[in-house]
């Protein structure tokens, strides 16, 4: 229980608008895209990295936790206050501070929409590619704090891969500028990777360095139909084996495919078992070639309809049947465990095909979807609460998912992280020397445990 003198002085750090402690109000900030919640005894809306640290310095005197929080958007309960404590929410800090088109860079502060943000570089001519199912609300420090994939992250990589810099705030209220404002530099440790995917446990970033890339001038969207999901999953392997490498490649199966055509008609042929959505990107005449090189290589491993759309219209149609699977399974009326596992391109056929005989196992749905381009799959493994014995199913059928995937040289987490839903499972993958190296680093950063404490490791 927070004393009154701490809500005292948080009060006088961010002033009395900047700050809810009634309960109609903190309940807002007791869940994020997970299905826990955890109520906070306070959450404070700070306006720059001094008020951060001021906050993180009352926090280490007077031993409460602090929870950092951006859009809480996150599928693993990241921003959960599991021990109560404080939501610290970096929204205040939303400014684009800079553009630099000589150096094709941007200063950006924690708050920043991720969409809003490729909007405004794509002005300039520029591209940012990180692009998550939640760039639409998602924020930039939250991407960071998780390094969020996307679909763009086949040809074009993930956050890590962009952020060349931080500001961050220590969990003891230091404020530290790490990393480079440059495309190079090598001086000693990277600590701006390792805060990168720290998922808000050692540092609060309030600054984010960030390198851009000149727009691709062109697209080409395809959708492809399968009658079998093995065809859909072989052809993967054999676009990236001709050596094309696609901007997105993303698959869907019959469950999601059935899930969003009760959500909007689709009118695909009864019986469509899969599919692909593919865009190609880059100079006209090239990906022009490589359009006719995939529909022929899609033709070859038994696709039996490959669509192209003819304006960007029907392209943002197209890539919409996507954008409607996380959506159109709350119409299912179930509850589910949203995982995101990883293999090598090539072990996809036989995770879908494991992950099949799971399903028939436990007699349970599970549903596959994602960025198959890069091996990184969503599995929904869906139950019905009220049903006794279905919660304890899934999560049986979850160990055995991530079983098979470590089993074929994958990770269980490609994009979400690992925060409270994951924790139990870490030991699965990361040998003992490792979790307690990891350990010793957050005592370094956090030696009161204050800052987001009760995730990733338990």
């Amino acid at each position: 229980m927070l004393k009154r003198k701490v809500i005292s002085k948080l009060t006088d750090i961010v002033g009395k608008e900047n700050i809810s402690t009634s309960k109609e109000e903190l309940i807002s900030y007791a869940y994020d895209a997970v299905n826990q919640k955890f109520l906070p005894e306070a959450v404070v809306f700070p306006a720059n990295a001094e008020e951060i640290s001021r906050i993180l310095k009352l926090a280490n005197q007077e031993q409460f936790p602090v929870i950092p929080r951006g859009a809480g958007s996150g599928f693993t309960g990241g921003a959960l206050p599991v021990l109560g404590g404080v939501v610290l929410v970096t929204t205040r800090l939303n400014r684009i501070i800079e553009i630099d088109t000589d150096n094709l860079t941007a200063v950006v502060e924690p708050g920043v929409i991720c969409g809003e943000f490729q909007k405004e570089v794509e002005k300039y001519g520029l591209y940012y590619p990180p692009d998550p199912a939640s760039l639409a609300f998602s924020t930039l420090g939250g991407n960071v704090a998780e390094c969020a994939g996307g679909p763009s992250a086949l040809k074009y990589g993930v956050t890590r891969d962009y952020v060349t810099g931080v500001e961050v705030v220590l969990p003891t209220g230091e404020i530290l500028n790490l990393g480079v404002r440059t495309l190079k530099g090598v001086l000693g440790y990277d600590l701006t990777r390792l805060i990168v995917g720290s998922e808000g446990t050692l540092a609060i970033i309030t600054k984010i360095y960030l390198r851009l890339i000149p727009k691709p001038p062109a697209t080409v969207t395809l959708l492809i139909l399968f009658k079998r999901i093995e065809d859909s999953a072989k052809t993967v392997s054999a676009i990236i084996r001709s050596k094309i490498i696609p901007a997105k490649l993303e698959l869907m199966d019959k469950s999601s495919i059935e899930c969003v055509n009760n959500y909007r008609p689709l009118n695909f042929p009864e019986d469509t078992r899969a599919l692909l959505l593919i865009e190609l990107d880059g100079e006209p005449t090239v990906i022009e070639k490589e359009a006719k090189e995939v529909t022929q290589i899609c033709f070859g491993q038994g696709a039996f309809k490959v669509e192209c759309a003819a304006n960007e219209k029907e392209a943002l149609n197209l890539w919409e049947i996507r954008r409607a699977v996380s959506p159109a399974l709350l119409l299912l009326n179930l509850s589910k465990i949203n995982e995101d596992v990883v293999v090598p391109r090539s072990k996809i056929p036989q995770l879908i095909h494991q992950i099949e005989e799971i399903k028939q196992r436990y007699q349970i749905t599970i549903i596959c979807f994602g960025h198959a381009g890069d091996g990184n799959l969503h599995v929904n493994v869906m139950y019905d609460d009220k049903t006794s014995g279905e919660r304890e199913r899934a999560e049986e059928a979850i160990r055995e998912i991530f079983q098979a995937v470590l089993e074929l040289g994958g990770t269980i987490s490609g994009e979400h992280g690992i925060g409270i839903t994951k924790a139990p499972f870490l030991r699965m993958e990361l040998q003992a020397a490792e979790i307690e190296l990891m350990k010793k680093i957050k005592r370094i950063f956090d030696p009161y445990d204050i800052l987001n404490p009760g995730k990733i490791f338990i």
